[in-house]
C-alpha cells in the first residue's frame, strides 16, 4: 500500500480501522516530499519537521480521548498568498520575500480547529497573476504528468503536489480560473465556490471582488469533505454571505437522472484543441447514457467576459498592490536619496515583470479620462454576464464547457507573449465575472498523456448540484484507475 497515494476520505477509512496511525500518514508524505520535490518545485516553505512534531502531538491526545475529530491528524499544503500565523506568506514575490504573517487566515484557524497539519506553503503566478506559475520569484514548478510542462497558474503549486502526491489536498484561490485550470493541467479536481461562500479574511487580495479560495482534490469526494471545513459566514469578511451551512458530501448520490445539462456552442468553437473538444464531446454522451437531459445552447455574452475579466482585475490589483510600497513590512530598496524613491525603486525591484504589467493597465483604465471607456464599461459588461447566467439558470441545472481550451503547454512556450496566455482563460473567467461555481475534473488524455480537464458550472450557492454531477462523472470515467502520471 501506498499511504500517498490514498484520498483523504480512504486515509479516514484506515485510521478508523487502525490500519494506519497519524504518524505514519504525516511521515509517508514527508518523505515523499524529501524525495520528489526536488523535481516538482512545488513549495515555497515546507514544514516538514514541524509536521511530524505536530502529528506526534495529535496523534497522542487522540489516544488520550483529548481530542476527536474525522480530521484530526490529516496532512494538507496551502498556496502561498493565504495567510498563516508565524509562517513566512510570500505570494511567490521579492516583494513579500522575507514577511511572516501575524494572524491565520479565517480559512486556516478553521484547519486548525479540526486539527489538520500543514505541511508547508505552496508556489504560486507572484501575487496570483498568471496561468502558468512561471512569474514566481523563487522557482517554476514543473508539472508531474510530464516535467517540462508547466502544471497551470496561478494555483500551479497546489495542483502539482496533489497530482505528486506530495499533499493529499491542499487549497488553492481562484481569481479567473487559478484553481480549476491547474487542476484540469495536473489531472486533479479542483472547486471554485460561489463568492461570498468561503471567508477571504486573511487571503492576500489580488482582485478583491473575483478572488475566491477553494479545494484542490484527487477526488470529488474529498473536495465536498474540503468544502464542508472551509465554508460559513465571517463577521471579518464584509462579503461573505450569510447562508445556512450545507453538507456537501451528502449530495453525492451520483444520480443525475433528468439533471439538465446546457452545452454552451461559443466554448466548443475556435480555439478549442480538438483532442479537448473530442474528449469533451465524448464526455457529454457518457452524461446523456446516465440519464441527464443534455442540449446545446447559446451563451454569446460569455465571450465578452474575458476582456471585461481582465479590466476589472488589473483596476483592483492597481489598487490592492498600492500598500506595497517599501515602507511597511514589504521589500525596501537599499540606496535611495528620498520618499520618491523608496517607492519608485522598492516597486521597481520587488515587483516582477508580470505583476507591473497588470499594475500599468489597472492605473491606466482608473485614470481620469479612461474610467468611463474602459473600468466602467467593463463593469456593466459584467452585469450584463452576470444577467445572462441567470437567464441560463431558468432552463439548465449545469453548465458543461472545457476547463482550458488546451493541456499543459511546454515551460517557457507563452512566456514572451502575455496576450495568448491570457486567452487560456477564455473558458473560465466568466464564472468570477459572475460570482458561480466551477468545477473542473480530469475526463481522459490526449495522445502524449496529459491530462483533459472539463468544467461545471453551477447557479450561485448550488454547489451541491455541480458536485454530485462531477462525482456521476468521476464514477463512470474512473480516471484515477486508468491513468497515473509518468512521473510516479
Amino acid at each position: 500500500m501506498n499511504i500517498t497515494e490514498l484520498t483523504v476520505h480512504e486515509l479516514q477509512n484506515k485510521l478508523a480501522k487502525n490500519e494506519l496511525t497519524i504518524t505514519d500518514i504525516t511521515k509517508a508524505y514527508v518523505e515523499r516530499i524529501n524525495e520528489k520535490e526536488k523535481d516538482v518545485e512545488a513549495f515555497v516553505t515546507t514544514l516538514t519537521d514541524e509536521a511530524l512534531n505536530k502529528a506526534q502531538d495529535i496523534e497522542s491526545k487522540v489516544n488520550s480521548g483529548e481530542i476527536k475529530g474525522e480530521f484530526a491528524g490529516i496532512p494538507i499544503g496551502i498556496k502561498d498568498n493565504i495567510c498563516t500565523k508565524g509562517i513566512k506568506t510570500t505570494c511567490s514575490s521579492k516583494m513579500l520575500e522575507n514577511f511572516v504573517s501575524p494572524y491565520d487566515a479565517t480559512v486556516i484557524e478553521k484547519l486548525k480547529s479540526n486539527n489538520l497539519i500543514n505541511l508547508g506553503k505552496l508556489n504560486m503566478d507572484e501575487f496570483a497573476m498568471g496561468g502558468s506559475t512561471e512569474t514566481s520569484y523563487f522557482k517554476k514548478t514543473k508539472n508531474p504528468w510530464n516535467l517540462k510542462k508547466v502544471p497551470g497558474g496561478s494555483s500551479g503549486g497546489s495542483a502539482a503536489a496533489v497530482a505528486a502526491d506530495m499533499v493529499p489536498w491542499a487549497l488553492g484561490s481562484d481569481t479567473g480560473g487559478s484553481i480549476r485550470q491547474p487542476s484540469a493541467f495536473c489531472g486533479v479536481v479542483g472547486l471554485k465556490p460561489t463568492y461570498g461562500l468561503v471567508s477571504r479574511y486573511g487571503l492576500v487580495a489580488f482582485a478583491s471582488s473575483l478572488d475566491q479560495i477553494g479545494p484542490i482534490t484527487k477526488d470529488v469526494t474529498d473536495s465536498a469533505m474540503l468544502l464542508n471545513l472551509i465554508t460559513g459566514h465571517d463577521e471579518k469578511d464584509t462579503t461573505s454571505v450569510d447562508i445556512p451551512k450545507k453538507d456537501y458530501v451528502k449530495a453525492l448520490t451520483g444520480n443525475i437522472k433528468g439533471l439538465k445539462i446546457g452545452v454552451p456552442k461559443e466554448f466548443f468553437g475556435e480555439g478549442i484543441n480538438g483532442e479537448v473538444k473530442a474528449k469533451l464531446n465524448e464526455t457529454i454522451e457518457k452524461y446523456k447514457g446516465l440519464g441527464a437531459e443534455v442540449e446545446e445552447f447559446s451563451l454569446d455574452i460569455a465571450k465578452y467576459a474575458l476582456a471585461a475579466y481582465y479590466i476589472i482585475a488589473c483596476a483592483e490589483a492597481s489598487s490592492n498592490l498600492g500598500r506595497f510600497d517599501g515602507i511597511r513590512y514589504t521589500y525596501r530598496t537599499q540606496e535611495f536619496k528620498n520618499l520618491k524613491e523608496i517607492y519608485k525603486k522598492s516597486r521597481s525591484e520587488g515587483f516582477g515583470a508580470e505583476v507591473k504589467r497588470r499594475i500599468i493597465l489597472g492605473t491606466y483604465v482608473l485614470s481620469s479620462g479612461y474610467y468611463d471607456a474602459y473600468y466602467k464599461k467593463a463593469q456593466q459588461v459584467r452585469t450584463l454576464v452576470s444577467n445572462e447566467f441567470t437567464k441560463t439558470f431558468e432552463n439548465y441545472d449545469v453548465i458543461i464547457t472545457p476547463t482550458s481550451p488546451t493541456v499543459a503547454f511546454d515551460i517557457g512556450s507563452k512566456s514572451d507573449n502575455p496576450l495568448e496566455m491570457y486567452l487560456s482563460d477564455i473558458c473560465t473567467v466568466s464564472v468570477n465575472i459572475a460570482g458561480l461555481p466551477g468545477i473542473s475534473i480530469p475526463c481522459g488524455v490526449d495522445k502524449e498523456g496529459m491530462p483533459i480537464g472539463m468544467q461545471l458550472i453551477g447557479n450561485k450557492f448550488q454547489e451541491e448540484t455541480i458536485l454530485n454531477a462531477a462525482f456521476a462523472m468521476e464514477r463512470e470515467i474512473k480516471f484515477r484507475e486508468s491513468y497515473k502520471p509518468k512521473f510516479k
